[in-house]
């Protein structure tokens, strides 16, 4: 278990490759994604070391449906009895279970090799309920406000979440920071990614976290050199 101090309030939990946030909701805990299936000893183990109970983990936002990001959510849930929300587009995926939409690898041969190595189209989760719905411009009323960005490209039902408490940008997989900030390992839609990156790029923050790869700070600065905005 790797477990790093992102800022105050916020750590980082990384397990096989992913990443998941644990956020400080005033004694509580917001959970920012669930990793790949079988991480949630992971995070609980997280959790204890938080000096928390498994029961202060309140809500978990699932940022899109792949695999690797709700991958441990009903576990979690299970074991927690944690509140969930997510896209309205990606939504369904999660509750059934039934995997990720097809996806073509990003431009580059490390790309190529890595959606090679990771993509995994056909893969099924655990079912989990979601019970609360948002979409672009609604603020999660938890951790300080997390404001919702509607991220499609990667996955037609992404998000990523601003936090202005500690100017951080929750960019899930709209990019990644593995060998340098860049695109992540494939698109469902590559243009409309493009657009969602240069969207990231023109908005303010500090800090960003991703999920895979390790944070970056000055992060607005790059994100704008390497997209506009």
């Amino acid at each position: 278990m790797a477990v790093h101090l992102v800022a105050p309030g916020v750590h980082m939990v990384s397990h096989r490759g992913a990443n998941m946030y644990l956020l400080d909701d005033d004694g509580r805990l917001v959970l920012v994604d669930t990793g790949f299936p079988g991480s949630e000893g992971v995070v609980l183990d997280a959790i204890a070391a938080l000096g928390h109970a498994s029961a202060d983990l309140g809500d978990i936002i699932l940022t899109h449906a792949h695999y690797d990001h709700v991958g441990s959510a009903a576990a979690l849930v299970a074991a927690t009895g944690a509140r969930t929300w997510m896209h309205p587009v990606d939504a369904p995926l999660a509750e059934s279970g039934r995997g990720s939409r097809p996806m073509k690898p990003a431009p580059g041969l490390l790309r190529h090799l890595m959606f090679r190595l990771f993509a995994k189209p056909g893969r099924t989760t655990a079912p989990v309920k979601i019970d609360e719905l948002v979409e672009e411009g609604a603020t999660i009323p938890l951790a300080g406000g997390l404001r919702v960005i509607h991220v499609p490209g990667h996955c037609a039902g992404q998000i990523a979440l601003g936090q202005p408490a500690t100017g951080i940008l929750f960019a899930a997989d709209t990019c990644m920071n593995i060998l340098g900030l860049g695109d992540p390992i494939g698109f469902e839609d590559r243009a409309i990614g493009r657009a969602s990156q240069r969207k990231l790029a023109a908005l303010d923050f500090t800090i960003a976290c991703f999920g895979h790869g390790q944070p970056l700070h000055d992060a607005a600065a790059r994100f704008r050199a390497r997209w506009g905005g």
